[in-house]
């Protein structure tokens, strides 16, 4: 299932790479490595996720 996924975002990522990055870098890129490039590219969906969830906050 992850190899799924991993391949889907590599393929994703070789037809549009983020700036600064190319697809040379993405053909290269391990499977861990992808992944956490696509979190920290998208980590904003994740954070608007867990808006007004209850649990302890430090302010």
């Amino acid at each position: 299932m992850q190899q799924k996924h991993v391949e889907e975002l590599r393929n994703k990522y070789l037809k549009n790479p983020p700036e600064g990055i190319t697809s040379n870098d993405i053909k290269n890129m391990s499977d861990e490595d992808l992944l956490d490039m696509d979190y920290f590219i998208n980590e904003d969906e994740f954070e608007d996720d867990e808006i007004g969830e209850e649990g302890f906050y430090l302010f």
